[in-house]
């Protein structure tokens, strides 16, 4: 038996005009507020790195210009050495950080490209000529002894007092590569030991 077309059509139209299914309940406040208010969980904090400290006249964190290397300090000798007299230590605490000791003290304290390290003016290896000219007017200016100008040592104009002192060597390009404290003549030495 066929279906007149219009009881079909009727039919195909009662569905489509169904109205449809009421959406799911939206979550009460109190149920939103639980489920947000629980806080992700945080990612664990990095250790705490300790701050080296500024270099200063007098040394660099446990080590100390005229004193003996501090027994468990970190600073020890490391590989061949060149020579009985003057000895080279390192940290790992300061990369980039050297020290000579001679005769059983510490004479100078030497920062290179690696060192994090800053003086407590603010600055450290890598600063620019003209910083450490304002923060230290009349340093005395020498010819570096390998690096063509304008290349050149900056030292403290104390440094032949035997009072601990200030040296500076700047790059070619202006900027200075390593900062050295110590007293002379260490302070003065252009290749660590000599």
């Amino acid at each position: 038996m066929k279906l007149p077309l219009v009881l079909l059509a009727a039919a195909a139209c009662a569905a489509c005009s169904q109205e449809p299914a009421p959406p799911s309940p939206e979550p009460t406040a109190a149920a939103a507020s639980a489920t947000s208010a629980a806080p992700a969980p945080a990612a664990p904090a990095p250790p705490a790195t300790p701050s080296p400290g500024p270099l200063a006249l007098d040394g660099l964190g446990p080590l100390r210009i005229g004193e003996p290397v501090p027994a468990g300090s970190g600073w020890a000798e490391h590989g061949a050495q060149a020579s009985d007299t003057c000895r080279i230590v390192t940290s790992p605490d300061y990369p980039g950080a050297y020290a000579i000791v001679e005769g059983g003290r510490v004479r100078r304290i030497s920062l290179g490209a690696r060192s994090a390290v800053r003086l407590a003016e603010g600055f450290g290896v890598g600063a620019t000529e003209a910083q450490v000219r304002a923060a230290f007017p009349g340093f005395r200016e020498e010819p570096h002894a390998y690096v063509a100008a304008p290349g050149k040592y900056l030292t403290a104009p104390n440094a032949a007092s035997g009072d601990p002192a200030l040296r500076f060597e700047i790059d070619a390009g202006r900027k200075v590569s390593e900062i050295h404290v110590g007293t002379m003549p260490v302070l003065g030495y252009v290749e660590a030991c000599s």
